[in-house]
């Protein structure tokens, strides 16, 4: 199937590499009229949307920064004439470990940039357009979001505190915008290298579909559940995990 999206404009959180990356790409595929991309550091973002051309435009901050979500969100308003999807990308995980353990720190940091981020962010989309005008907002939560586990204890209570701002953000948006996540596995990204780099073949075959998730697997999900095509589907947390949130084997750990 082959997503359209009528020239609607995006903006995507953590746009310069990985899943991020791969979005902006599918978005452009589907005939967006216009992203913004955004990110911390210049050298990586500037030089993506210079390659992909007028229709991608970069705003560099601090996904943390109210003031700078929204700049970006004005900037795809006044820039392409409005703001119909947006795509909460960025994410940390700044210390692994029992969460009754790791530093207080890491926690506040894990949490500010994966949950309470994308609540800015979708609230100043909300109010530079979505009110208004309608939309789709998606979120990429992880299956550490579904079920526990003794590595990434801070990371995925914030990614399944992201799964229920998620539904909540649902229900309080509709009916003009449908509010979804994509929980996903282990993907092929520098950002989840430390799951998946001590041998990416064992890890890959721990999922019933056998290999490793790629950000251009994540990246088509995302499109869909922002398109037309997923029109009745809101409040939804997308496994995108090749099947391991219902296998028994549970989730592969780095060993």
């Amino acid at each position: 199937m082959h997503i359209e999206l009528g020239g609607k404009v995006a903006v995507v959180t953590g746009a310069s590499r990985g899943i991020g990356e791969a979005v902006v790409r599918e978005l452009l595929a589907a005939d967006v009229r216009g992203v913004v991309i955004t990110g911390r550091k210049p050298e990586t973002l500037e030089p993506l949307a210079e390659e992909l051309g007028d229709r991608v435009v970069p705003v560099v901050g601090n996904v943390v920064d109210e003031a700078h979500a929204q700049a970006a969100t004005a900037r795809a308003v006044e820039h392409f004439g409005g703001l119909d999807l947006l795509v909460n990308n960025a994410g940390t995980n700044p210390a692994a470990g029992l969460i009754a353990e790791v530093d207080l720190g890491a926690v506040d940091r894990t949490w500010e940039v994966n949950l309470r981020a994308p609540l800015v962010w979708s609230r100043a989309a909300w109010h530079a357009a979505m009110r208004e005008h309608g939309g789709a907002i998606v979120s990429i939560g992880s299956v550490g979001g579904l079920a526990p586990s003794p590595v990434l204890g801070a990371y995925n209570v914030s990614k399944a505190a992201l799964h229920h701002l998620t539904r909540q953000l649902a229900h309080e948006l509709a009916p003009g915008v449908r509010v979804n996540a994509v929980a996903a596995a282990i993907v092929r990204t520098r950002f989840s290298q430390l799951l998946w780099s001590h041998d990416p073949e064992a890890i890959g075959r721990a999922h019933p579909l056998q290999r490793l998730g790629e950000p251009e697997d994540v990246a088509r999900a995302v499109v869909f559940l922002l398109s037309d095509a997923a029109s009745w589907i809101t409040g939804t947390i997308l496994p995108v995990d090749g099947g391991l949130s219902g296998a028994s084997s549970g989730f592969p750990l780095p060993g």
